[in-house]
């Protein structure tokens, strides 16, 4: 039997209430992992898909230079700022991007971190190339990249980083479909001073059914963490 994974869509929501219900989640996982070695019996894993109202978090290993504006002008755009513990630097969560929190047991269904990554990068990959779009991992970073066979036109169409304890997972990936690309001018996006970033409606000239995105989406993770998804 394959192992399930329930979703539930968030809708848009202030970043800081995700977290809190996605560490809830965390939380609850790990103490019945300690508590007993036949996990999950109780808390299922999740996948929790939303749209942030306009944040700029930064992971535990990134760096407040990579955040161009003042304090005051985060104020008077109405932009919210986080520390975070997820891995990697500084990004921007706003309407128009589907971030994904895949709170799981890994046991079930990797056998280290690094595969983790990579699957959830080939998900990504795996959708996007159903819009005729080729992703592509770039050699020491996370993500997903579009580079069209020229490394100095890298543009970065989906962000990663998690947390991981006790081989459960949270946090995730940010995936740019309609998102206002403006707003990585105001930061180095992931500590890169020299790489862009995208969309699909930037690449594809229009805007996307962003719950057409989710079903693809959806359909390629189950895919790829051969599990079936609950919708």
């Amino acid at each position: 039997m394959k192992n399930t994974i329930v979703y539930k869509d968030l809708g848009l929501i202030d970043y800081e209430e995700a977290y809190d219900i996605q560490e809830k989640i965390f939380n609850l996982k790990i103490q019945e992992k300690i508590n007993d070695k036949e996990t999950n019996k109780k808390y299922p894993d999740y996948i929790l898909f939303c749209e942030h109202t306009d944040v700029f978090t930064l992971g535990q290993n990134g760096s407040e230079r990579n955040l161009l504006v003042s304090n005051q002008e985060l104020q008077n755009k109405k932009i919210k700022f986080a520390k975070t513990n997820r891995g990697g630097d500084i990004t921007y969560h706003g309407p128009g991007q589907i971030v994904g929190y895949p709170v799981l047991d890994l046991e079930k269904y990797v056998k280290g971190i690094k595969q983790y990554i990579f699957l959830l990068e080939q998900s990504i990959i795996n959708c996007l190339n159903l819009y005729n779009i080729k992703g592509e991992r770039l050699q020491g970073t996370t993500g997903v990249w579009i580079n069209n066979g020229d490394i100095s036109m890298s543009r970065k169409i989906c962000a990663i980083g998690v947390r991981t304890s006790h081989w459960i997972s949270m946090h995730g990936f940010a995936l740019n479909v309609n998102t206002n690309l403006n707003y990585f001018n105001m930061i180095n996006p992931c500590g890169f001073t020299d790489k862009a970033v995208t969309s699909l409606e930037k690449e594809l000239g229009t805007k996307q059914s962003i719950e057409d995105v989710k079903i693809k989406l959806l359909k390629c993770i189950s895919e790829c963490f051969d599990t079936k998804i609950i919708l």
